[in-house]
């Protein structure tokens, strides 16, 4: 069997829908390619990275806990990724890696053009301060919203996040504990790698604002305990919602692809099918 020649990298990574994505871009472009799933703790993607740049790998997907780490192992980065701190798409040129972040713009573009979501002066709380965070931080930014709060459970991170951005007027930063008192927010942005870890995360309901958007950039079961308290926020914040990060999945994918191949593939066949597959809650 031939080497891989593109793959996603992360610990966890069995649950990864990666390769199922990228197989489905191969054949609507008709492209062949042999994409795969790599298991690389923190202290070892170096080297299995390296490992896969010497079989010939010629792109890569990363994912958590590594998008701070593979920002350090480029030689170039995009403008995007160098602002972000992050970078969650290698590609091989010239014998070293060269490195993208297609979270931000997947984001974007699920929320506005899958979700038709209007993003000018949200007022914006973002839960978390890791690689994705960083990316989602960014783009939103750029995207028009109003105020951004940042709140980490570990709160030195939150503030070198918002010292990194630099918009004080805009960008702010509060301690874990003071979550009841900052009132309703129009858009919650779940960054933290809580639910893939099973872990719960105890928030006020006051945070919802009615009509708000409250979105986990995880997918599947780790987004179930975010959601649900989302939907029973929404009980008093009235037309609220919530979404998890199955569509930014499939739009960075596109990005990334897009990158390695120089076509874009078309999104929406391939979100849809994961969606029946992958309901935004469990059923009983």
């Amino acid at each position: 069997m031939n080497p891989p020649d593109y793959a996603v990298f992360g610990h966890p990574i069995s649950h990864s829908l990666s390769p199922r994505i990228h197989a489905a871009f191969g054949k609507q472009t008709g492209i062949a390619l042999n994409y795969v799933a790599i298991d690389a703790p923190a202290e070892s993607f170096a080297a299995a990275l390296a490992r896969f740049a010497g079989d010939g790998g010629r792109g890569a997907s990363v994912t958590l806990p590594l998008k701070q780490d593979a920002f350090r192992l480029c030689t170039q980065t995009s403008d995007f990724a160098r602002r972000a701190g992050a970078v969650n798409s290698l590609t091989r040129i010239d014998g070293t890696w060269h490195g993208d972040n297609t979270d931000g713009p997947g984001l974007i573009r699920d929320l506005t053009g899958r979700h038709g979501l209007d993003l000018r002066a949200r007022r914006t709380l973002l839960l978390g301060a890791g690689g994705a965070a960083r990316a989602a931080a960014h783009a939103l930014l750029d995207a028009g919203i109003g105020e951004l709060f940042i709140v980490n459970r570990s709160p030195e991170r939150a503030d070198a996040l918002a010292d990194s951005i630099g918009l004080p007027k805009r960008v702010h930063t509060r301690y874990w504990d003071d979550l009841a008192g900052l009132g309703g927010f129009d858009l919650i942005v779940n960054a933290t790698s809580a639910g893939v870890a099973r872990e719960t995360l105890r928030l006020p309901f006051g945070l919802v604002a009615p009509r708000a958007l409250c979105y986990d950039l995880s997918y599947g079961s780790a987004a179930f305990g975010f959601l649900g308290w989302a939907n029973a926020a929404a009980r008093t914040a009235r037309g609220s919602k919530a979404l998890d990060g199955l569509g930014m999945l499939v739009e960075q994918a596109a990005e990334s692809f897009a990158i390695w191949h120089g076509t874009r593939p078309e999104t929406d066949p391939v979100h849809d099918l994961l969606r029946a597959e992958l309901p935004l809650l469990a059923t009983d």
